[in-house]
């Protein structure tokens, strides 16, 4: 049985530290919260369009069509973001394959079962994150 067939009857699986570290069963568990996430990011997008196209009405009041404008150019820059992440899924996915997904990018430790639930796409351990953050302060205060 394949590890996509033995999670196939578990949806509800969830790593445990104690396991292998990326096992085959925690690594196609994250491969599918992330396509899981891409796909409704995808889908929040199609609607997006959707609802941009829709709105192409030219409001007669000036209040309305600021309005109508901020909402829009909000609702872009969301997707902007999120245009992002899906990139940052992408790697993700590529790292999954390549065998060193949940391994810190500056250290090469494991990154953590719990950082990765709360952020699959994260490339740091939380320790090499919060150095990154402190060095980010201290040059952004220069």
């Amino acid at each position: 049985m394949s590890s996509t067939e033995s999670l196939v009857g578990m949806p509800n699986y969830r790593p445990v530290e104690g396991e292998d570290y990326m096992s085959a069963r925690q690594l196609e568990h994250f491969k599918r919260k992330l396509v899981g996430w891409k796909d409704e990011i995808l889908q929040e997008s199609r609607e997006t369009l959707v609802h941009l196209q829709a709105e192409t009405v030219n409001h007669p009041d000036i209040g309305d069509r600021a309005t109508s404008e901020a909402d829009r150019a909000l609702e872009l820059r969301t997707r902007d973001r999120q245009r992002k992440v899906i990139s940052k899924i992408d790697e993700a996915l590529r790292r999954i394959e390549d065998g060193s997904y949940g391994y810190c990018e500056e250290t090469g430790e494991p990154i953590g079962l719990p950082r990765l639930d709360a952020r699959p796409i994260a490339t740091l351990s939380l320790e090499a994150q919060e150095r990154h953050e402190r060095r980010e302060r201290v040059h952004r205060d220069d």
